[in-house]
């Protein structure tokens, strides 16, 4: 449902560089807004394993029996990760000070009292001891008592792990394409979405197996236009693109860093290097290619469900790192995205790996990484070679995010519409 250049979104009913890096950022077209009409302002904070982001939504009620409208979305990033300061908590709580500048800088003053402020962290949190992950959390906690915004109950916590938020992610990019498939052909996309520590399947079962065979907790149910629906929905904890490289080292939860160096096939000739991940160093360096494939398949094999109905026609969106090794892999052009089958996925991992030499200045871990995708896909949820997926970062130039479903839930759940 798409009004001008606005998005309608109906209720949600379900309850490894260490410099700071912003990125550039990215804003709707606005919506032009009545005279009687009335605004107000969301701020998200997405707390990803390998970086933290501030999604600031503008919403414009044009008519007080009506649902609001998307008018504007402001995005800022910075990197590292939270999980990368878990002995520096103070330095972590900087950073969501500085995200929280470019906050009071595009909402107006006036509006911050009733503007919610919410962090939701994801794979990166979850894969920390407990008690420093609690440290993380209570700095965020401490920074947003600070901040002049509205501070919801519960506003700082680490997302279920059983589906990383994707039901609010499958939500908002059917709506972005207009629901197009499901008021036309009945039809909806699924998305894939590839993190550093986590990796998410979801989708709209056709069949009636698919639910049965799945384990329970994969499938949750969602409010839409007043219809219940059955979402097969899942989050892979330690499946991640920059986790799985860890996996297929040997490396994750490994003792004895200081000494180890963890090789592999997948690695350029002569590579060896130290490489950060939330906060810990790994020594890596290379062991002969031959077995690449087979030591990725160890991480997904077995591990990853197969819904019965993956090997049809199923529409897909794919996000994330996906998106992001297919551009550098030269798959897709990065300013357009673009469909591709899973065979070709295939087909450039094989050519990566082969030329390790010209692709290592984009990244020494690039023939692991595409090889990982390749494996994750067919290996992994049993995908078709010829399994079309569409490669994206935005749809109808929203943030293919979580975070814009789970801001407006929260403005559900505060009675705030």
């Amino acid at each position: 449902i798409k009004k001008k250049n606005g998005l309608v979104l109906p209720s949600l009913g379900i309850k490894s560089s260490d410099k700071q890096v912003f990125i550039v950022p990215e804003v709707l077209p606005e919506v032009s807004q009545p005279v009687n009409s009335r605004t107000f302002y969301g701020i998200m904070f997405d707390a990803g394993s390998t970086g933290t982001r501030i999604h600031i939504y503008k919403f414009i009620q044009k008519d007080p029996v009506e649902l609001p409208v998307l008018d504007n979305e402001m995005y800022h990033a910075v990197k590292p990760g939270l999980s990368a300061y878990k002995d520096k908590p103070e330095e972590g709580g900087n950073t969501i000070r500085a995200l929280l500048k470019v906050a009071k800088k595009t909402v107006p003053e006036h509006e911050w009292k009733q503007t919610p402020v919410v962090l939701k962290a994801t794979a990166g949190l979850r894969l920390l001891p407990e008690e420093k992950a609690n440290a993380l959390l209570d700095e965020v906690r401490e920074v947003f008592g600070e901040s002049p915004f509205f501070v919801p109950n519960n506003s700082v916590s680490i997302m279920n792990g059983t589906n990383e938020g994707m039901p609010f992610c499958w939500y908002v990019t059917n709506i972005s394409l207009i629901l197009f498939y499901a008021t036309v052909t009945r039809k909806t996309v699924g998305i894939l979405d590839l993190g550093g520590g986590s990796t998410q399947i979801t989708f709209l079962p056709k069949s009636k197996k698919t639910v049965f065979t799945a384990p329970a907790s994969y499938i949750a149910n969602i409010n839409m236009f007043n219809n219940t629906l059955q979402l097969y929905t899942h989050s892979y904890l330690g499946n991640g693109l920059v986790a799985a490289r860890l996996a297929t080292l040997g490396a994750l939860g490994a003792d004895g860093l200081e000494w180890k160096v963890f090789t592999s096939s997948c690695l350029p000739k002569k590579f060896r290097e130290d490489w950060t991940f939330g906060g810990i160093t790994y020594k890596v360096s290379y062991a002969g290619y031959k077995l690449c494939y087979y030591e990725v398949m160890r991480v997904v094999k077995g591990i990853v469900h197969q819904p019965f109905e993956i090997k049809g026609s199923s529409i897909f969106y794919a996000f994330s790192y996906y998106f992001d090794r297919a551009v550098e892999s030269g798959l897709i052009d990065g300013s357009r995205g673009g469909m591709v089958e899973v065979r070709d996925f295939k087909k450039r991992a094989k050519e990566v790996c082969n030329k390790m030499t010209k692709y290592r200045p984009i990244s020494p871990f690039l023939c692991m990484d595409m090889t990982y995708i390749t494996c994750l896909l067919k290996e992994g949820f049993g995908f078709k070679d010829n399994t079309v997926l569409q490669l994206a970062k935005k749809v109808n130039n929203v943030e293919t995010s979580w975070a814009l479903g789970a801001t407006f839930d929260h403005f559900n759940n505060l009675n705030i519409h």
